[in-house]
This record gives structure tokens, sequence and C-alpha cells, in this order.
């Protein structure tokens, strides 16, 4: 934890010292703003050995952050202290204990926006580089280092960084270099400048540097590991009226790594997505091709800390429990992935829309593993210390992983009620998405209602209504959740999981949680007690397994 103690004395050092010069010529300190959030989240914990939750020591565990952060005209500077004592179950145990792992400073003018200390970046899609913070996951790959953007034009932007990612309380071994451009195009010629098409053209160079290191397999075999690794993107975005077409190619040099089994094989992934809207009707298609494309600042770390980029998973995200209870996780190592969306309006006043019109969405997603076939003068695929294979670039794979197709219908009947429906069907491939060899490929059928009553312009009552039915894994589930709200300050809700349909039936559990929340202003807090099911946590393809917990929760939030 040394860097980050290390890392708040460089910070204010620097703020001290920007203050003390700028007082003079700019009164940086008058009318400066500052403003910032906290939040805390605890759990006292309650052994269940019938769901599985776990005897904790402390009894209590704790995850908690505070933001600061201060402007003043150009100038920018922050820093974020957290504390995790000890970390809540589900989050990795290396986050144990309490520093500032987060600060930066930065100043821009015209042209020039220059950022010293940590920082977040995405360049393109995030398939060559993204830097994110996702707390839900306990996910943290931000830089520490310096990042310049440099906008020489109007129809030009550059970008440029350099630095080492967060390890938990360290840093990663490797050093990441990348460059960024993007170009408009119609932004260059001021007579075109008003076209209703519009083109934007850019491209990426992302490499690593991190000292190699004696790699044995088979025994006997040590592998020669590159030092640097490079990757590029070359991406174009066209937008004309309600259509709009993005495409993107990254590529990147061998990287033998624990996550491809330390294959020499050049990665590669491709992303096209277009979308449509008119008025009540939107449409969206998109397909992805991903070729061992884990890119990672520590060639032996497997879990989802340390990647240097982001493959968007190409499937809905739901917001209902069991709904979301199969997420899909992107597969790095190959996949075909392909997703359709329309969203139709029944227009307002028609027979069938109602007064208010009718909202429906039928989404399908699907992926696939992809081709692969020995390469050559290999004796089979995917051997450490060799090629790797040899995959068609539009053969999809045997072996599905993932399909989804679902359909949701939202109506609002008057000023007080409104209903939506839902259906899903499923398939999940258990085996690889979780690593659970042998499990066979899970269908469900998921129904939910959602209902929400209001009485008036401040209480209002919701009950939710939702059934899984499935053969595999666990079997069927059904839960059901009624909450009342007193706006803008209360709500109270009572909901309960039941396992009914497990083949064993000493593990068909209930889940009952009862919770309840005040909001004033910019404060919240909220409290609950029950029983949490095991289970998979998933954000836009990046997962973490959530344990079986019981007990009583309190989570308190507040900005400034």
């Amino acid at each position: 934890m040394r860097h980050t103690q290390q890392g708040a004395i460089v910070f204010l050092i620097l703020f001290y010292f920007i203050s003390l010069t700028n007082i003079q010529a700019q009164g940086l300190l008058e009318g400066g703003k500052v403003s910032g959030n906290f939040q805390l989240d605890a759990q006292i914990y309650q052994a269940d050995s019938a769901i599985g939750a776990m005897e904790v020591p402390e009894k209590m565990l704790m995850n908690s952050f505070a933001n600061l952060h201060y402007s003043q005209g150009n100038f920018n500077a922050g820093l974020r202290f957290e504390s995790y004592l000890n970390p809540l179950l589900g989050y990795d145990p290396l986050y144990k204990g309490s520093g500032i792992p987060y600060w930066f400073g930065s100043w821009r003018n015209e042209q020039f926006e220059i950022t010293v200390g940590h920082f977040y970046e995405q360049f393109g899609s995030g398939m060559v580089l993204r830097a994110y913070e996702e707390r839900n996951l306990g996910f943290d790959n931000a830089f520490e280092g310096v990042k310049v953007v440099f906008k020489p034009l109007q129809a030009v932007t550059l970008k440029a960084l350099i630095g080492k990612q967060r390890y938990f309380w360290e840093k990663g071994p490797g050093l990441v270099r990348g460059i960024d451009g993007d170009l408009s195009v119609n932004d260059l010629f001021k007579p075109e400048s008003n076209l209703k098409t519009r083109l934007t053209l850019g491209g990426s160079f992302v490499s690593k540097y991190e000292p190699a290191e004696d790699i044995i397999v088979n025994d006997t075999s040590l592998l020669l590991l590159p030092e640097n690794v490079g990757s590029w993107a070359a991406r174009v975005n066209l937008n004309r009226a309600g259509l709009n077409v993005y495409a993107e190619y990254t590529r990147k040099i061998n990287d033998p790594s624990s996550f491809n089994k330390f294959i020499y094989k050049d990665g590669e992934s491709l992303l096209i997505q277009t979308s449509y809207a008119t008025k009540g009707l939107g449409i969206m298609a998109s397909a992805k091709r991903t070729d061992n494309m884990s890119f990672k600042s520590k060639r032996t770390e497997t879990g989802s800390t340390l990647d240097i980029n982001y493959l968007p998973a190409l499937t809905r995200q739901h917001a209902y429990s069991l709904s979301a209870m199969y997420p899909y996780a992107t597969q790095p190592n190959g996949e075909m992935a392909i997703q359709g969306q329309v969203n139709y309006k029944i227009p307002r006043g028609s027979k069938i829309g109602g007064k208010y019109g009718t909202d429906i969405a039928v989404n399908f997603s699907r992926v696939t593993s992809i081709e692969k076939q020995v390469a050559e003068g290999e004796s089979a695929i995917g051997v450490a210390g060799t090629k790797g294979y040899t995959s068609a670039f539009f053969e999809f794979g045997d072996e599905l992983y993932f399909q989804d197709f679902n359909i949701e219908v939202q109506r609002k009947f008057n000023q007080k009620y409104k209903v939506l429906l839902s259906y899903i069907y499923m398939k999940y491939n258990i085996d690889v998405i979780e690593n659970h060899p042998g499990e066979p490929l899970v269908e469900a059928h998921i129904v939910i209602a959602d209902m929400t009553y209001r009485y008036d312009n401040k209480n209002a009552v919701k009950l939710e209504l939702q059934h899984m039915s499935t053969r595999q894994d666990k079997g069927n589930w059904i839960q059901y959740m009624m909450e009342y709200t007193i706006a803008p300050r209360w709500f109270f809700n009572f909901s309960d999981q039941y396992n009914y349909g497990n083949d064993d039936e000493e593990k068909q559990f209930h889940y009952p949680t009862i919770a309840m929340g005040y909001t004033r202003g910019s404060n919240r807090l909220a409290v609950s007690y029950g029983k949490q099911r095991q289970g998979i946590l998933c954000v836009g393809g990046v997962c973490r397994t959530v344990p079986a917990a019981s007990g009583l929760t309190v989570t308190l939030t507040s900005s400034f």
C-alpha cells in the first residue's frame, strides 16, 4: 500500500505548489468549486449452512469510498479515499485495507489537456484500450502516469498516454503506452460541415512492455516471451439522419499468456454496429468476431484484473433477478456473436395502442465458438509454445455459448396504472461460461410481470412476479416482490425467491428479504435484511461470483 501513500503526498505537494503559484497570478482559490461524493456498504453476516452462507469471523464487513474534486478555471484536481475493512464477500480479499489509490491533477487550454496521476480512458469502442471502474464488480484498472489530449484543429483529436495499471493497492508490472486519433471529415471542409451525412475516422496503437520471465511448459520447454506486445485498431463511424453505422477492427501480435495457454498466435476482433431510428420505430443490429484478444499488462494473470482492453458482450443486460441469473461473460479466446433488436411504439389513441400507446421491444442474441483447425506444422490445437491454431474469419464454430430471445411489452393504461410483461427464452453454456465441465446446456423459459399503481403524486405500490422454468442446473425458480413508495423520501419492500424445482428437495430454499430506504436531497440510506443466493453478477460482459449470504445490509450514499 506504500504507493498509495506516496501518491497522496505527491498529489498534495502538486496541489499546494500550483495553488501558491496561481494565487498571486490568477487567484486560483478564489471562486474555485469543491465537490464530492461518499458511499458506504456494510453487511452483518449470519452463517446459514442450508443455503451455503459461510461463517464470517469479523461478523461485519465494509466497503466504502469518498471522492473529492476541486476545479477552478482550466485546473482540476481530485482524489479518492477507499476503505475495505474487510472487503464484502464476493470482492477480492486483496482489496483489504485503506488508502488513496486514485489521485490526479489536470490543466487545459484551447488545444491541450494534460493529466498527471491517475486517469481513465477509452480508445474507440475499447477493444484496444479501455480503463474504467465498475464498483459493483470490484473492478478498477485505472492508469497511473501521464495523459495528453491535443486538438490542433476542430476536426482532429489526438490522445497519448503512458502508465501502469492499478492492481488492488499496487501497480501491475506492465508499462502501457498508447496513441489515438479521431478525424471528423465534415469539419475539415467548412462548406460541407452542414451536410446531413457525417463521417468520422479513427485509429489507435497500444503497446505494453513487461519484462520476460521463465515460463516452462510440458516440464521441459522454456518459452521465449515477447517483452513488447503491440495492438492496433481502425474504426469508422457514419451517421445520416436516423441511421448510424459503426465498425472497428483490432489486431494484436502474438501475446503468449496464461489466459491463452501460452500460444504464439496473433489476436483480432471485428465489431459492427448499426442502428436506425424514426418516429415510433428503432432497429439495431450488431455482430462481433473475437479471436485470442485477451490483452493484459501481466501475462500470468487469469482473473478480471489488469485488462488493457474491453470486449463488449453483444447480449442484452437484463434488469430483473431471474432473467439476470444466467448473464453472458465475453470469451476472449474466441467467439462469434450477433444481436438484433426492434423497438416499436403502437401509436397513441389506436385500438391496440390505447390512450398512451404501447411499447414493444423484441431482442435476439446468439454467441458461438469460432471454427478452429490445427495450424500448419503442429499436431494439435492450442498446445503451449505452438502457433495455437488457424481459424477461418467468417465461419461460426459448432459449440453454442449463449442464446437469448426476449420480448417486452409496456403499457400505461391511465395516469395511475402501468404494466410491463416480458418473456425470455435463454440457452446458457454453463460449462464454458462458468467453467463447470460436464454440466449440461441450460435452457430456461422466464416470464415477468411488473405492475405499478400510483394512488396520487406521493403514494405508489409496485408488484413484481417472475417465474423461470428449466430442467437443468438448479431447476425452477419463482420470485415475487412488493414495494410501497412514499415519494420523494421513503420506500419499503418485501421479496422472496424460491428454488422449488431443485431435484434435491433438501436444497429447495426460500430467499426472503425485507428492505427500506430514506432519501433526502443528495443523501440516501437503505437497509435490508434477508438471504442472498449464490450466483454470477455481470456488467457489460465482465463478471464476478456472488456467494450465498445471510444478514443485514446497510448502504449510505451522499454527494455535495
